[in-house]
């Protein structure tokens, strides 16, 4: 990364709002607070408040960006009942949609906002049913060939992955989509349900979750078959979720018992717990984003249900520094 320094020299700006996005080593007078500041970089990841879901839900789908973020489906309590609501995040606050065509929850979600894809889940009873969204609307597509719930899933509407769940029994099945259809893969090493997962179609990414006990178990998919990863999470849970790709993985939330706020980073080969955890405990919630910029939403403790929505900086993120001198 270039430095500030070797850009622009060594003059001290005076400026009136600190810069958007500050280079490394850029140093400024703000004269507004009169005060000298700084480009630096983030040295530990952490997680940031936001603002609330207007639905408050648990085992919900997500999609997209940390400041452009797609929430749908889940389980509202009160009322006890599975929702087709779809909400928008920009980054400050979530805006309401036109609702999903089958009301479920536990359902696995792909894509960006403006182009994602939810699939799979419980109604009255296990669902393949397949929804594409196109950043108005959502329009029924070709259900998945295993009708599952607690799935993961991964990529983009037109070369989504859904792996795992639970059919009943518990299955490792894993489906590509390529915008029109699903078409059965090679199955996970270790069958499970409520896993996290996330990375593309070609190079996916399956952690955590329950066998016939929780498991902290890692596979890797590279468009063919899975491989596993002798060294798995670092705290074993299930109904936990993931942001990230393969070889640049963020896992959070979940219940190990009881609810977790435990975060992980993923570097291709194994996870390294972060100082920075969830403010709020929770399982059964959403994952979206980066391993440097992620956003969790929703979920349960098992006593509460939230709409709380909080945003992950990752280390090494730009930041800015107010420089004191004693």
């Amino acid at each position: 990364m270039a430095e500030y320094i070797n850009i622009k020299g060594q003059n001290i700006e005076v400026v009136a709002s600190d810069p958007a996005n500050p280079t490394l080593g850029q140093i400024w007078y703000n004269s507004t607070s009169n005060t000298l500041k700084g480009g630096g970089v983030t040295t530990a990841g952490s997680w940031a408040t936001g603002n609330n879901m207007n639905t408050v839900k648990q085992e919900l789908g997500g999609a997209g960006t940390q400041t452009a973020g797609l929430a749908f489906g889940g389980y509202t309590i009160p009322p006890a009942t599975n929702t087709t609501a779809t909400e928008e995040y920009d980054g400050n606050s979530w805006t309401n949609s036109n609702s999903m065509n089958t009301a479920r929850r536990a359902l696995g979600g792909a894509g960006i906002q403006t182009a994602a894809l939810g699939f799979g889940g419980y109604t009255t009873a296990v669902t393949g049913a397949t929804e594409e969204y196109d950043g108005n609307s959502w329009t029924s597509g070709n259900s998945l060939n295993t009708a599952r719930r607690q799935l993961a899933g991964a990529g983009l509407q037109t070369a989504a992955l859904a792996f795992g769940g639970n059919v009943p029994p518990f299955t490792g099945a894993t489906e590509e989509y390529d915008g029109n259809s699903w078409t059965s893969g090679n199955n996970l090493n270790t069958a499970r349900t409520v896993l996290g997962g996330c990375g593309t179609q070609t190079a996916g990414l399956a952690f955590g979750g329950e066998t016939t006990v929780r498991t902290g178990a890692t596979e890797e998919y590279d468009g063919i078959s899975w491989a596993s990863n002798p060294t798995g999470l670092n705290t074993v849970r299930s109904y936990l979720t993931g942001a990230g790709i393969q070889t640049a993985a963020l896992a959070f939330g979940g219940e190990t018992p009881p609810a977790t706020t435990a975060t992980e980073e993923y570097d291709g080969s194994t996870w390294t717990t972060s100082p920075g955890s969830l403010n709020t405990a929770r399982y059964q919630l959403s994952g979206i984003g980066t391993q440097t910029s992620a956003l969790a939403f929703g979920g349960s403790n098992g006593a509460t249900t939230f709409g709380a929505t909080e945003e992950w900086t990752g280390a090494g993120s730009p930041t800015t520094k107010t420089i004191t001198v004693s």
